[in-house]
């Protein structure tokens, strides 16, 4: 397969960045995206020009580390694959391929297609965990989970934290991957000392990070690469809701900070 590439390049975050076009011959329709950036670089490398920036590291859709805008779509044309996943086969011969980083404020771009996401690890820090004692492991069966809340917990927790999420939205809202957070844990038992606690600081520290508001557009889900459900997002509204409303969050920040 031979493609044209149109690659955003920006050397650095105080750069301006501009679309770069490259030729990418003998590309193989075995290869995954990353495999084809690879071997656009290595050429790049042998003619002394600087190789293209992105991020990545298992390359087998499961860190959540890669991920780009591909002719316009988060991940690519492929649903519910991550970049590292999708492969050339996807694309035919002769095709122009438009590739861009994340678009959000709350994501500067690091160096061509690298952004910055550590607003998702400060949102997590803000009150993704549960209070447990230390010791020795307890019995699996000591606390008893329902089958719905395990189920729901788990499609909630299959989140990687890629933020396509984000990069679709039109309003470059996290609410998906905060309510992803926030789910999986607050369905659970152990989850429940800093449920509502945990949905107002979370929330919270979305806010403060500059991403946008929810509208329930939906593009989120359809972006995401482990089709996480938009559903998420009202549990995480109920419980803000109802922490706001009735000072649960406020109740469970004082039981917690007495243990």
């Amino acid at each position: 397969m031979k493609l044209t590439l149109h690659v955003w390049r920006q050397p650095s975050a105080n750069d301006q960045g501009r679309m770069e076009t490259y030729q990418a011959d003998d590309v193989s329709p075995d290869m995954s995206f990353l495999e084809m950036l690879d071997v656009v670089n290595e050429r790049l490398i042998l003619d002394g020009k600087r190789p293209i920036a992105f991020d990545h590291d298992c390359r087998e859709g499961i860190c959540g580390s890669c991920g780009m805008m591909i002719n316009g779509v988060a991940h690519g044309p492929q649903r519910g694959t991550a970049t590292c996943q999708l492969h050339m086969r996807t694309f035919k011969d002769g095709d122009e391929i438009v590739i861009e980083p994340w678009r959000a404020r709350a994501f500067p771009v690091i160096k061509d297609l690298s952004v910055d996401r550590n607003a998702f690890d400060r949102i997590i820090q803000a009150g993704g965990y549960v209070s447990v004692n230390t010791g020795g492991t307890p019995d699996a069966n000591a606390i008893p989970v329902s089958k719905i809340a395990a189920d729901q917990a788990m499609d909630a927790a299959a989140c990687i934290g890629c933020g396509a999420c984000v990069a679709a939205c039109p309003n470059a809202s996290a609410s998906l991957f905060t309510a992803a957070k926030i789910t999986h844990l607050g369905v659970l038992p152990q989850g429940q000392p800093e449920r509502y606690r945990r949905a107002v600081k979370m929330v919270e520290q979305m806010d403060a990070e500059g991403f946008g508001s929810c509208s329930l557009f939906g593009e989120c889900q359809e972006a995401c690469p482990k089709q996480i459900s938009i559903d998420a997002i009202m549990h995480m509204n109920r419980d803000f809701i109802k922490a706001t409303a009735t000072g649960a969050g406020q109740e469970s920040s004082s039981s917690a900070g007495a243990l």
